[in-house]
């Protein structure tokens, strides 16, 4: 029986986007029952999604909004993410919406409730038409969010052409597989399996159509254009939550509904994925505006998870139990993991621009003295955007290192040793670029009046971007609690597409991965911190001579402004080495064939939209 609190959840999200609509002459009061209705749905649904983990098994139910809804451990852990970071946006937008007082700002709150509906809404679904109707309002809302911003009309019609292109193509995979099973019940769908070239198309189609909103190379251009112009909290869950659903789209197709078939899937995916984490952090190193930056980081983590997925999809046609709950549950929990510590950044990088009223790296600087509680959140999640141990995003990448380990085993490919390798090098550049990012803009002097007249933003923005900072800790810390939870999923896949007993497939770690537990590594580091401290104890005072006082030497960056480190001088030798890439970025992904046309009229996006309205239509007649 479906929990009354999902019910509650929607009721709530709607309830806001109502609100906002009715008492637009009110905008004080419709601020705060928007971001209060938003934060009471999201508790709503985080408490529904930890319920379905502790029951762990699925659960049905109809809602007259979706027709059938079906909950199993992929949709719970969706719902999961979108109620986690909900809480912190919510709390969040109680104070940040200032910031577009008289600007859409009771437009921006209705519609956040009514995206996030839309979000709860594709997961909960089980019928072809609730999921595609709620996937077409997640777009527009998305849209009508980036058009908030007067300055960003371009960018929202690219995005509404690009997302409209990937619905469009949804929508055939979608026509074929209810013609063939001849419902739109997803049960229908799971036990009339295809096969052959139409299953490989279906395959293509839905890849392409989800990549487009997922936003991995070479589908990503709409990413870096249209995230960095949408207010920070939108940007939060644009970029945390909103493009997990194409990935949520991939795995309900490809493995729920096709059954991982083809061994060859599983190989585009992972190469896609791949080439996906290691472009995406070399676009970022080049990023001096921080906003830009941090959505090319999305593409680099969203090729991370596709990594993880392709190598569940592999040991699926391999008929390897302990592949596929391994690279699941690595694509899982980095899933959720990213999530989380990109909504922090994106809302660290908010409450920046609510003081210093810029996204350029250069005109900050000196912020970790004036914004204390910023930076800390801030170095939280550039710690474990940086899989640096022992936080959450170590923990994730940890196991996908392992799966791709694991598969190097089977000697099948020479795919599985260049992806460790691809996974390596993405590494180290991404904790090259967030010591940029962290120098830059919160340690020094600061770089311009604006930062230097800086202060700590209102409470509720340091709640939410804290909330979040904990919950890095939580997930780093807790891992071992946490993970077979999240591998259950995988292990529901083995055991009944494999015949496998559930228990045989629990995480397959030999006792040299047991022994590396975050809480050691947390008690290790900690120990290793204290150390100098310890030192410096034992042989301060007398022993080290007088003090003196003095101005010390400041390699002259104290007298020559010019002699500072920039963004752009971090990264100088890399962008340089690496000058080919980057003349030729624009021909890397669909946004540069399309940029003429979404920039010139809004007709073709408009078009499109026709287009996928026509046929949503055939396919509820046709079937």
């Amino acid at each position: 029986m479906l929990s009354p609190l999902v019910m509650a959840t929607l009721l709530l999200f709607l309830l806001g986007a109502a609100a906002g609509l009715l008492l637009q002459k009110l905008p004080a009061l419709a601020n705060r029952l928007n971001s209060g209705f938003a934060l009471l749905g999201s508790l709503a649904g985080l408490v529904a999604a930890i319920q379905i983990f502790a029951q762990g098994a699925p659960v049905d139910g109809q809602l007259w909004l979706l027709g059938s809804v079906h909950l199993d451990m992929l949709s719970a852990l969706m719902l999961l993410v979108i109620s986690t970071v909900g809480v912190a946006v919510a709390l969040y937008s109680f104070a940040y919406i200032r910031e577009y007082q008289g600007k859409g700002d009771v437009a921006i709150g209705a519609l956040m409730n009514l995206f996030l509906f839309a979000m709860v809404g594709m997961v909960l679904a089980d019928n072809a038409l609730g999921f595609l109707l709620c996937y077409e309002l997640v777009t527009l809302t998305t849209y009508w969010l980036v058009k908030t911003n007067p300055d960003a009309a371009k960018q929202s019609r690219l995005y509404l052409v690009m997302n409209h292109i990937g619905m469009a193509l949804v929508l055939i995979a979608f026509w074929l597989l209810c013609r063939e099973s001849g419902s739109l019940e997803f049960a229908a769908l799971r036990e009339h399996h295809l096969a052959g070239g139409l299953a490989s198309l279906v395959f293509l189609l839905s890849f392409c159509g989800f990549g487009l909103r997922a936003g991995f190379v070479p589908l990503h251009g709409w990413l870096p254009v249209a995230e960095p112009v949408a207010p920070s909290h939108i940007s939060a869950l644009m970029s945390g939550v909103m493009v997990k659903l194409g990935l949520f789209g991939i795995l309900r197709v490809c493995i729920d509904f096709l059954g991982a078939s083809q061994l060859w899937w599983g190989y585009v995916v992972l190469i896609f994925g791949a080439c996906s984490a290691v472009l995406g952090v070399l676009f970022a190193l080049a990023e001096h505006d921080l906003k830009r930056l941090l959505a090319y980081h999305t593409v680099e983590n969203i090729g991370i998870i596709l990594m993880g997925m392709g190598i569940g999809m592999i040991g699926i046609a391999n008929q390897q139990p302990a592949l596929v709950v391994l690279g699941l549950l690595g694509a899982l929990y980095h899933l959720l993991n990213h999530a989380i510590f990109k909504s922090l950044l994106f809302m660290g990088t908010g409450s920046v621009m609510f003081r210093l009223h810029t996204r350029d790296m250069d005109k900050m600087g000196g912020l970790a003295k004036l914004m204390p509680w910023t930076a800390l959140a801030f170095l939280i999640g550039a710690m474990a955007i940086s899989a640096l141990p022992p936080l959450n995003g170590f923990v994730s990448e940890w196991f996908i290192y392992q799966s791709l380990l694991s598969m190097t085993k089977l000697g099948t490919s020479v795919v599985a040793p260049l992806a460790v390798v691809m996974l390596a090098v993405t590494g180290a550049m991404a904790v090259m670029c967030f010591v940029k990012v962290y120098g830059i803009c919160f340690c020094g002097a600061p770089r311009s009046e604006h930062a230097s007249h800086a202060r700590e933003v209102p409470g509720a923005m340091v709640a939410g971007t804290l909330l979040l900072a904990a919950v890095c800790l939580v997930l780093g810390l807790g891992a071992p609690w946490i993970a077979p939870h999240i591998a259950s999923y995988g292990q529901a896949l083995v055991s009944g597409q494999m015949n496998v007993a559930t228990g045989a497939t629990l995480l397959p770690l030999d006792s040299s991965q047991a022994i590396l537990s975050p809480p050691v590594i947390a008690i290790t580091l900690l120990g290793l911190f204290l150390i100098p401290l310890l030192v410096l104890a034992i042989f301060k005072g007398p022993k080290l001579g007088r003090r003196h006082a003095g101005t010390p030497w400041a390699c002259g960056y104290a007298y020559e402004e010019r002699m500072s480190l920039t963004s752009g001088g971090v990264t100088h030798t890399l962008r340089q080495l690496c000058t080919p890439l980057y003349r030729k970025q624009p021909q890397l992904d669909l946004a540069s064939a399309l940029h003429g046309v979404s920039d010139t009229s809004g007709t073709t996006g408009w078009l499109l939209h026709g287009v996928v309205l026509a046929l949503f239509i055939l396919m509820a007649v046709g079937v």
